[in-house]
């Protein structure tokens, strides 16, 4: 059941889908997928889809509830049950938003010397502080990350600009991911389960990767040494 629940980055924030499964066996999995990734659901607009699965405006009531305990905002449900359709909208919830599932993609040619990237997310802007981005995939900024401002990604961070916000990489336990930034000075940084201050400054800003090493943050210059 778990392996049916699938977590994507939208325009409008993440959709989770359920495809298949009743109501009674599905919402007990649905809280524990998002439980088990709790940094990375907390404040975030979620849209769920849920396929065929047909549950009433009591039930669905009692998701809206639960996950606004967790402080995560349910604003869109989709199906094609009509029930789960008219308990939406009695909820006052989106319910008939035009694709609310991303089209799928032609696959690429595999030919010989071509690579297939992964999903990322754009922000060609600063984020200043208040702002808060939680991305399943990669998540690359062309700009700052100034002091209050959050990022949460599944995979790397990666910041053309000065991070000085709080940055937590491989937020689904990925430990092979990394945060980079041409200035990295940020107030908090994480990667998977690993949490580190601000590291030393030594003297002029420089590009700089943070990934794990033997258990703990180690930051290093593009193409230089390791430093803790």
């Amino acid at each position: 059941m778990a392996d049916s629940i699938t977590i994507k980055g939208t325009r409008d924030g993440l959709l989770l889908s359920v495809e298949e499964g009743v109501w009674e066996d599905v919402y007990p999995v649905l809280l524990h997928a998002i439980d088990t990734q709790g940094d990375f659901f907390r404040g975030a607009r979620l849209a769920v889809q849920l396929g065929g699965i047909q549950i009433g405006a009591a039930e669905l009531g009692g998701l809206v509830r639960d996950l606004a305990n967790r402080e995560i905002n349910l604003w869109a449900v989709y199906s094609v049950a009509e029930n789960t359709r008219k308990a939406a909208a009695d909820l006052g919830l989106a319910h008939d938003l035009p694709r609310p599932v991303e089209e799928e993609r032609p696959e690429p040619d595999s030919g010989e010397g071509e690579l297939v990237g992964d999903e990322a997310l754009l922000v060609h802007r600063t984020l200043r502080s208040g702002h808060s981005i939680r991305f399943p995939g990669h998540v690359v900024v062309l700009g700052d990350v100034n002091p209050g401002a959050e990022i949460v990604a599944g995979g790397n961070v990666v910041v053309w600009g000065r991070l000085r916000g709080t940055v937590h990489a491989g937020a689904t336990g990925d430990e092979n991911a990394v945060v980079c930034a041409l200035d990295l000075s940020p107030m908090q940084l994480r990667i998977a389960d690993q949490i580190a201050g601000s590291p030393e400054r030594r003297g002029k800003p420089k590009p700089e990767t943070v990934r794990i090493h033997e258990g703990q943050l180690v930051a290093e210059t593009w193409g230089g040494e390791h430093r803790r």
